[in-house]
């Protein structure tokens, strides 16, 4: 390990140090929003092993084991963040102010609600159906409430405050408007908890309200990071893993409109909620289709920008939520169709979830022990989007340098 990293001004073993002081320089370290991404990306392995279809029963014990963690490490970022607010060592308001950091004000709210689907799923067994559905419905109106915020302050900063270059649009700024897609799946599962009658059905076309909320604004997001890939291209820098995130909202959707699809008949009349089963079906095959075309398309981006030297940051923990998110809305899809072809897709892309998460988690535990992830980002250029150096343009470069001849 590097030297200049590592706490040098405490003895002891590296836990020692770490908890006496990150970096040994007084105030030289900040924990922001963005580290909640590691709870999203590790709550998401224990509600996907929980839906998985043909092994969900077989990986109850991981599946608890990784809610348990993931229960934990949210426990502990929210009384750290705490110390930090109460110690003045928070960096909350200058993300706040910092237009690529302000959108995961986001990671919070989906923390929370990604527990809050664990612990309806899995910690029921632990925690008994009575105090489990009690705190699922706490942090779900938390996260809730939060997530609403995220998905109309930060967009309202980008449109009035923040200064943004033309190349600026990338994955984080999905972040603020995911959360109510969060708040719609994890209501769905807590629509038939809710008394029969009108309270249950509005409890129902809130999240489908939800649903739409997020889904509009992310495809306008997505539209968006196209259009910058396609004029400018790529960073090749640790902004590349956000592009993982475009699946996030996409497998999230399929996830909601499955679970909507499932309890719509006993929340709202016969005629209309075989309509929402239907819907479910046929939303989420189509979307299925731009799913796998895009995890191809990160797949190649995020290989492109390896062989450039990225570098490590927490950005990698976009790997982690989009992908599981995909896991639990095809397993949904499967669910309703019963079709092998959905069953071992999910399972591949829970595979891919498990390496990914190695891969976040490897990379943040180095972090932490050497202290560098605490550290202050240094003062740096804006991150600019380049395409390949030998690029020849399109048709109408040609047309144009010729219009410059008599």
């Amino acid at each position: 390990m590097d030297k200049d990293l590592k706490n040098t001004s405490s003895k002891g073993f590296w836990w020692k140090r770490f908890f006496y002081s990150v970096t040994g320089a007084n105030g030289d370290y900040e924990l922001g929003p963005n580290w909640f991404a590691s709870v999203m990306g590790t709550g998401i392995i224990a509600n996907a092993a929980a839906s998985l279809p043909l092994f969900s029963e077989r990986l109850h014990s991981f599946a608890l084991v990784t809610w348990c963690l993931a229960s934990i490490m949210l426990l502990g970022l929210v009384a750290w963040t705490f110390v930090f607010l109460v110690t003045g060592h928070s960096v909350w308001k200058k993300h706040f102010r910092d237009p690529m950091m302000a959108q995961f004000y986001g990671a919070p709210p989906m923390a929370m609600l990604t527990v809050a689907g664990g612990t309806l799923l899995i910690g029921e067994s632990v925690l008994g159906h009575s105090v489990a559905q009690n705190i699922a419905w706490g942090l779900w109106f938390l996260g809730t409430m939060t997530g609403l915020g995220s998905a109309l302050v930060i967009p309202y900063r980008l449109f009035t405050t923040f200064r943004v270059r033309p190349d600026s649009a990338f994955g984080g700024w999905l972040m603020p408007v995911v959360p109510p897609m969060v708040s719609a799946a994890i209501g769905a599962m807590l629509v038939p908890y809710v008394p029969e009658g009108v309270f249950r059905e509005t409890m129902f076309y809130v999240c489908f309200s939800m649903f739409g909320l997020s889904l509009i604004a992310a495809m306008i997001i997505i539209s968006m990071i196209w259009s910058r890939l396609a004029h400018h291209g790529t960073s090749g820098t640790s902004r590349v893993p956000t592009l993982w995130i475009v699946l996030g909202p996409l497998g999230q959707s399929m996830t909601a409109a499955g679970i909507l699809g499932t309890v719509a008949k006993g929340a709202v009349p016969l005629e209309i909620a075989s309509g929402f089963e239907l819907f479910a079906v046929l939303y989420s095959v189509p979307v299925l289709g731009f799913v796998l075309l895009w995890t191809c398309m990160a797949i190649l981006l995020s290989i492109r920008a390896h062989y450039r030297q990225m570098k490590f940051a927490l950005t990698y923990w976009a790997f982690t939520f989009p992908v599981g998110t995909c896991v639990t809305g095809i397993a949904q899809l499967a669910n309703h169709t019963g079709l092998p072809l959905f069953e071992w897709t999910s399972i591949l892309y829970f595979i891919g979830l498990l390496g990914a998460w190695s891969v976040a988690a490897f990379g943040t535990t180095r972090g932490m022990i050497t202290g560098h992830l605490f550290r202050p980002p240094p003062p740096a250029k804006a991150i600019v989007s380049l395409k390949e150096p030998h690029f020849q343009g399109d048709i109408l470069d040609d047309i144009e340098k010729k219009s410059d001849y008599p």
